[in-house]
C-alpha cells in the first residue's frame, strides 16, 4: 500500500493534533488528552499506522490500559484497523501472562492459585489476632493493604509510610500492619497469590533474572500506556523493567482526571514525563468532540475556579494547570441546577426529568444517574421503578454471568455449527426467541424485564457488528467468537435502561444525559476529605462526572435527608462557580435552583389531598391507595395502541408512554390537544407525534 493510501486510510479524519500523535512513531511521546478529545482514536490509529508502514511488528507492540473493558475496546478498534496482532491488555493481565510463562523456569513448580477476593483471608487473619471486624472494616482493610502493596510497602514498612493517612475502619496503623502481616503469612501457607502479587512477583523475576528480562524486551519493543495519570509506583516499576534502557514509549493521560489516589495512583509520572525523558515530544489534545459548549464551559469553569480559590486563600499544594477544553459540537441546553427538600424528593424530581427526556426520544441507555457513594442508589432505584422506567446498576452482577446470557451463548454456539451465514442478526433473533426474546419489550418489571433487556442487548450487538463489519464478512461463528472474547474481558454490550453508577465507576463512559445527584457538602466533597489534596481530588471527581455528558447535564442536591427533616444541608462548594446566581458567571443562563420553600410544598392527591411522594403518583395526580377512576376498557385500548406503536418503531413500550402516563390519560379523558398537553409526561414532541391518535382512542371509548 502506498504512503498516500496509508494516509488516506489511517490518518484521514484525524484533526491536526491527533494526526501528529498518529504519525509520531518513535521516541518518547507524551499525549495530554482532555476528556472527549479522541485519545483512544489517536493512539489506535498511531499503532495501526506504525504497523501498516512497517515501523512496528504487531507482535512487538504492547498497549496497556487500566480496565478489561478499555483493553477489549482497544483490541476491537485495532482489529478493525488491520492491526489485530497487537497485544492490548491491562497491567495485571499482561503481567499474569508473563508470570504464567516464566514461573516454571524462574521459580519452579506450578504457579500458585490466584485469590479473587481478599475478604475471607483478611477476616481469618483478623480472627487469628483475636480482632473483631465487620464487613465494612474488612473492606477498608483490604483497600489499605492494596494501597500498601502497589506502593511497594512490606508490613514492616507500612506503619511509617502510612503516617498521616486516614485510619481504615478506625484501626491504628500498627493493628493494620499486624493484619497485613498475618494475611501475607496465610497466603504463603496456602500457596496463594493476590492480584498485587502478580505485579510484585513479575517485577521480582524481571529484576533478578536477566535472561527473562532480555526475553521480554526482545518480545516487546514499543509500548503505549493509556490513562497514565492512574499509574501506581508498582505499575511504573514494571513498565520500567519492560522498557529497560529504551525510549519507545507513548503515554496518554490527563492530570485533571486523577481520581484514584486512594488506590496508590499518582499523576506524578505523567507530569514529570518530560523531566525523565529529555527531548520527549508533548502533544495536547483539547478539542472536545463529546460534549456541547455548555457542558464544556461548566467543566472548564469548575477546574478554573480551584486556581482562583487557591490564590485567594494562599493554598500551596500541587495542582497542575488543567487543559482548557474547546468544544467542537453545536450548542445545546444549559446545565440545570435543582434544589430539593429531601433525598426522596430529589430522586422523584430526577425520575420526572428522565421521563421528559424519554418522551423527547432520548434512549434510556443514553441516560445516567451518578452519585458519590453506592449507598445513594436505593432512592433512585425506587423512584425509577415507581415511574415505570427501566434501569441497570453498574457494579452489580456482571452481564456475562447472568443465566440468560450464559444460556444464550450456549444456544448460539450450537447454532453456529449447523446454520448458514445468511442474515446473521435474524438468526440471532430466532435463536434467542426460544429463551424469551421478543421484538417488543414485555410490560412486566423485575426479573422478566431484566431477562428481556439482556437478550435485547445481544440482538443489538449483532445488529451493530453486522453494520460495522458488513454482512459479507459477519457470520454467526464470528459473532460467537466476539461474545466469547467479550465475556473473557467482561466487555458487556449496551443494555437498555438508565444507568445508576458511582462517579468513580463512570470513568471512561459517556451518555447523552447525565444527572449528578447528591451534590451537598459532606457528599461532594465527601466528609472525610479533610486536606486540600483530598478536596482537590473530589473536585476532579465532579469534573469527571460533568464530562461524561454529551448534551444534557443536571446537577441537584437536597437540603435534608428525609421528608420533614431539618433543612441543614448546604449545596456543595463546587457549585459556587457554576450556579447562575454566582457573581461573575452571568454568561450562565441556567434555570435558577428551586427554593426550599417551593420544594417543600409537594403536589397532593386530588382525592384524599395526601402529598404525592413518587414520580408515578405525581404523574397520575393521585396516590396509589386511592381508587382509580378510569375505565378498564379505555386503559386497555391505550395499552394495545402503545404496544403496536412500540412494535412498529422497534422501541420499548415505555419509550412511547409509561404506564403512569397512560393511567393519567385514561383518568383525565382529555378532549382536546391542549387538555392532553397539560398532563405530566406529555411534552410537545409526544403531543405532536401521538396526540391525534390518543384523542381518537378516548373518543371511541367514550
Amino acid at each position: 500500500m502506498s504512503e498516500l493510501l496509508l494516509e488516506d486510510s489511517i490518518l484521514q479524519g484525524l484533526d491536526d493534533e491527533q494526526r501528529t500523535v498518529a504519525s509520531t512513531l518513535n521516541g518518547p511521546l507524551c499525549v495530554l488528552a482532555g476528556a472527549g478529545t479522541g485519545k483512544t482514536r489517536a493512539i489506535t490509529h498511531r499503532i495501526a499506522y506504525g504497523v501498516h508502514t512497517g515501523v512496528y511488528k504487531p507482535q512487538q507492540v504492547l498497549a496497556v490500559t487500566f480496565t478489561a473493558r478499555a483493553a477489549a475496546e482497544m483490541r476491537t478498534r485495532l482489529r478493525d484497523l488491520g492491526a489485530g496482532g497487537v497485544q492490548a491488555r491491562t497491567f495485571h493481565a499482561a503481567a499474569l501472562r508473563q508470570l504464567q510463562y516464566f514461573w516454571p523456569q524462574a521459580v519452579g513448580g506450578p504457579l500458585p492459585a490466584l485469590v479473587d477476593h481478599k475478604a475471607q483471608l483478611i477476616a481469618e487473619s483478623a480472627r487469628r489476632l483475636r480482632l473483631s471486624t465487620d464487613r465494612a472494616a474488612i473492606r477498608d482493610v483490604a483497600a489499605e493493604i492494596e494501597w500498601a502493596k502497589v506502593s511497594m510497602l512490606t508490613p514492616d514498612a507500612y506503619t511509617a509510610a502510612a503516617a498521616g493517612r486516614a485510619e481504615p475502619a478506625g484501626m491504628d496503623l500498627i493493628t493494620v500492619s499486624r493484619i497485613f502481616s498475618a494475611y501475607e503469612d496465610l497466603k504463603i501457607d496456602r500457596n496463594l497469590i493476590d492480584f498485587e502479587d502478580v505485579l510484585l512477583t513479575t517485577v521480582a523475576i524481571l529484576e533478578e533474572d536477566e535472561k527473562v528480562a532480555a526475553t521480554v524486551r526482545a518480545q516487546y519493543r514499543h509500548f503505549v500506556v493509556d490513562e497514565y495519570q492512574d499509574v501506581s509506583p508498582l505499575q511504573q516499576r514494571l513498565l520500567d523493567l519492560w522498557l529497560g534502557e529504551r525510549r519507545e514509549l507513548c503515554v496518554v493521560g490527563d492530570a485533571s482526571q486523577t481520581i484514584y489516589s486512594f488506590t496508590g495512583a499518582t499523576s506524578r509520572h505523567l507530569l514529570d514525563f518530560t523531566k525523565r525523558y529529555e527531548g520527549a515530544q508533548v502533544v495536547r489534545l483539547v478539542r472536545d468532540y463529546r460534549s456541547t459548549p455548555q457542558v464544556v464551559r461548566a467543566a472548564n469553569t469548575l477546574l478554573a475556579a480551584r486556581s482562583s480559590e487557591a490564590d485567594r486563600r494562599a493554598v500551596n499544594t500541587t495542582w497542575s494547570a488543567p487543559l482548557e477544553l474547546v468544544a467542537q459540537r453545536p450548542a445545546g441546553p444549559e446545565p440545570v441546577f435543582t434544589e430539593c427538600s429531601d433525598d426522596e424528593a430529589e430522586a422523584g424530581e430526577c425520575a420526572r426529568r428522565i421521563g421528559v427526556l424519554l418522551d423527547q426520544g432520548v434512549k434510556a441507555s443514553e441516560i445516567a444517574i451518578l452519585y458519590r457513594t453506592n449507598g445513594q442508589s436505593e432512592a433512585y432505584e425506587q423512584a425509577l421503578a415507581s415511574a415505570g422506567i427501566g434501569y441497570q446498576l453498574r457494579g452489580g452482577e456482571r452481564f456475562f454471568q447472568r443465566r440468560e446470557v450464559r444460556d444464550a451463548l450456549l444456544q448460539l454456539r450450537a447454532a453456529a455449527r449447523t446454520q448458514g451465514d445468511d442474515d446473521v442478526p435474524q438468526q440471532v433473533r430466532d435463536v434467542l426467541a426460544s429463551l424469551g426474546y421478543t421484538s417488543v419489550a414485555p410490560q412486566n418489571s423485575g426479573a422478566v424485564r431484566e431477562k428481556w433487556e439482556s437478550l435485547a442487548a445481544l440482538v443489538g450487538l449483532a445488529d451493530e457488528l453486522n453494520r460495522v463489519r458488513g454482512p459479507e464478512s459477519f457470520t454467526l461463528q464470528t459473532f460467537v467468537a466476539e461474545l466469547e472474547e467479550r465475556a473473557a474481558a467482561q466487555h458487556a454490550p449496551t443494555v437498555q435502561g438508565v444507568t445508576l453508577a458511582s462517579l468513580h465507576s463512570a470513568k471512561g463512559l459517556e451518555w447523552d444525559a447525565v444527572f449528578l445527584v447528591g451534590l451537598s457538602e459532606g457528599l461532594m466533597p465527601i466528609s472525610f476529605a479533610d486536606t486540600q489534596e483530598a478536596v482537590d481530588e473530589e473536585r476532579r471527581l465532579l469534573y469527571v462526572g460533568i464530562t461524561r455528558a454529551r448534551v444534557h447535564v443536571a446537577l441537584s442536591w437536597s437540603t435534608s435527608r428525609s421528608p420533614g427533616g431539618r433543612a441543614s444541608r448546604k449545596p456543595s462548594r463546587f457549585l459556587d462557580a457554576l450556579r447562575p446566581a454566582t457573581a461573575g458567571q452571568a454568561s450562565f443562563r441556567q434555570p435558577r435552583a428551586k427554593s426550599t420553600r417551593k420544594s417543600s410544598a409537594p403536589a397532593v392527591c386530588r382525592v384524599c389531598k395526601r402529598p404525592l411522594l413518587t414520580g408515578a403518583e405525581r404523574k397520575i395526580g393521585r396516590c396509589t391507595e386511592c381508587p382509580a377512576s378510569y375505565e378498564e376498557e379505555t386503559f386497555e385500548a391505550l395499552r394495545a395502541w402503545r404496544r403496536e406503536e412500540a412494535r412498529e418503531k422497534e422501541v420499548p413500550a415505555f419509550v412511547v408512554f409509561t404506564d403512569a402516563t397512560l393511567i393519567a390519560i385514561a383518568e383525565a379523558r382529555p378532549q382536546t390537544l391542549d387538555e392532553l398537553g397539560e398532563l405530566a409526561g406529555i411534552g410537545s414532541s409526544k403531543l405532536e407525534r401521538y396526540g391525534e391518535a390518543v384523542l381518537e382512542i378516548i373518543s371511541d371509548a367514550s
